[in-house]
């Protein structure tokens, strides 16, 4: 008879940990045989073998896996839809000295973008104004007073980095103006497209690249090497650097949360190889303003210079972002640096106000039973720059999708959603747009945001909840820990993580790595900062120790 699938296997036999979770073997058997055959094909340790196993790699892959490089990655930029026309029409800006305007979100990913264009135009000699809006006055997304400010400035083309596919009267009024436009997005399009000039997005219903997976600045990345190689065709005497910009494209692919997969990878790895040389002189002051110590890795573009860059959007000044970004100046970027980090510390305070706020409305919406499938909390009192923060927040401690939402005095409402892996929550809020249940909206898989009234916050949870109750529940059941492999505190040296980290960056469509120490005995525990945070001291049975700490 066939054997049933009885589900994962229990690592270590821990069916079911202090936290509620099962321990679970992130390999069933065949990933066990694949982890044997690429250790003995390759020469690597049995757990870095089973780290790579553990993430799909195969005997065959192991090796482009643990060394992406863009050369063997990065597809033509023309298999993207719209490429071309947009190329060509930035090239003829470009030979011609047009003016040009950019159009940004106020989010890391689209403060690289407009950094990534405006050092680009920079090098031909143009000087573009670039318009990052207000989050709380003029939301996400261009709008029509902010498309005449730019063409009564002069601009006769306007590229809108990081939004733009769902613009269409702000574009058409541009349009209308004899302005042209050129949109490089990342978002989930459905249905028709602005009547822009040309939109890249490969997210956008008819584009067969499969790089859907990327952020905006990757995007605009592959736009950029078009165009240079468009102009190089056409003899341009300049030819830009852009592999000298790819710590941009780092930065907004590890801090928009897109998959660590694929081109990904090839963009984190070099840009955060040319990141450690701090040539982009507003990274470097930053990254002093932020205390970091030894080299920069992926966990520092997240959540050390990440959330500096954003809280310039959220609490104060949205271009400061893309101004630090763009600056050769050194002196203005430690100005601007050292603003940022002010900016953040203000942010932390306002934040833990309202997550603590919101915490305690959804214990009691959740209760001792399941609870809705999605969370969807409303204040009056929250900042609009802080609601993705609190749904993160909720999403991590309810195991659920969360949506905040600050509710303006004008019966208007902003609000920012975060998901978890299999549930696709920027499809969902599409579709509540496109069915009148919400003024605005829009995103990805993972993060989504939308504009609404008080009279359709009711609808909006509704949808939700029927949207997704499914897939939430298929996650949810989903959610124990899956282990890499068993360690010691012995074997947990300096040389092991070195090791463990060729299989990465880790994040988003690369999971970190988990490893249990068995028979271990907690020595020293105690809790240390504002967050509730535990500083402990581990020991093995030979009497080795290792210093651990479990974040709120």
């Amino acid at each position: 008879m066939p054997q049933l699938d009885t589900g994962p296997t229990p690592f270590l036999n821990v069916k079911r940990s202090v936290s509620g979770k099962s321990w679970n073997d992130r390999l069933d058997s065949a990933g066990q045989r694949i982890a044997a055959a690429i250790a003995q094909q390759h020469g690597l340790s049995d757990i870095l073998a089973r780290v790579l196993a553990g993430r799909g790699v195969l005997p065959e892959g192991a090796e482009s896996f643990l060394n992406p490089t863009l050369r063997e990655l990065m597809p033509d930029p023309a298999t993207l839809s719209g490429m071309d026309v947009l190329v060509a029409r930035l090239a003829d800006a470009i030979s011609s000295g047009e003016n040009i305007a950019l159009f940004g979100d106020y989010d890391v990913d689209g403060a690289s973008c407009c950094a990534l264009m405006t050092r680009y135009l920079n090098m031909f000699g143009l000087d573009p104004e670039c318009h990052i809006p207000d989050r709380i006055f003029e939301g996400y997304g261009p709008n029509i007073a902010a498309m005449d400010k730019l063409i009564d400035g002069g601009a006769t083309l306007i590229i809108t980095l990081d939004c733009g596919t769902a613009s269409h009267a702000p574009i058409a009024h541009a349009k209308q103006r004899g302005a042209d436009v050129l949109v490089l997005d990342h978002h989930l399009s459905e249905g028709e497209l602005p009547p822009a000039d040309a939109v890249v997005n490969p997210n956008r219903s008819d584009d067969i690249s499969g790089l859907g997976y990327l952020c905006a600045a990757g995007v605009t990345f592959m736009a950029l090497v078009a165009t240079n190689r468009l102009l190089r065709e056409r003899g341009h005497e300049t030819q830009p650097d852009l592999m000298g910009m790819l710590d941009l494209v780092a930065l907004a692919t590890i801090c928009d949360v897109v998959p660590l997969t694929g081109l990904n990878r090839a963009f984190v790895v070099r840009g955060v190889e040319l990141m450690r040389k701090g040539q982009n002189k507003g990274l470097a002051a930053l990254s002093l303003a932020a205390r970091i110590n030894g080299p920069i890795n992926p966990y520092h573009l997240g959540f050390l210079l990440g959330p500096r860059i954003n809280a310039g959007g959220r609490i104060g000044d949205a271009a400061m972002g893309t101004k630090l970004l763009t600056t050769q100046a050194e002196d203005e970027a430690m100005v601007l640096a050292a603003r940022l980090d002010e900016l953040n510390s203000e942010r932390q305070k306002i934040e833990k106000t309202a997550v603590d706020e919101a915490v305690a409305v959804a214990t009691e919406e959740v209760g001792d039973g399941e609870g809705p499938a999605v969370l969807v909390l409303v204040s009056e009192h929250w900042p609009p720059g802080v609601v993705g923060l609190v749904a993160a927040r909720l999403r991590e401690r309810f195991n659920r999708p969360a949506f905040a939402i600050a509710m303006r005095p004008d019966g208007t409402g902003a609000g920012s959603g975060r998901s978890m892996p299999g549930v696709d929550l920027g499809r969902a809020v599409v579709a509540a747009r496109e069915a009148g249940l919400v003024a605005a909206g829009g995103g990805h898989a993972m993060a989504a945001g939308v504009t609404l009234t008080q009279a359709q916050i009711s609808g909006f949870r509704g949808h939700l909840s029927d949207a997704l109750n499914a897939q939430v529940a298929a996650a949810r059941l989903s959610t124990g820990v899956s282990v890499d492999a068993a360690i010691t505190a012995r074997t947990a040296t300096a040389e092991f993580v070195h090791e463990v980290q060729r299989a990465g960056p880790f994040g988003t469509g690369n999971a970190n790595p988990v490893f249990a120490l068995p028979s271990h005995r907690v020595t020293f525990a105690e809790v240390v900062g504002a967050g509730g945070h535990v500083r402990c001291t581990l020991a093995s049975a030979d009497g080795a120790k290792l210093n651990g700490i479990a974040f709120r």
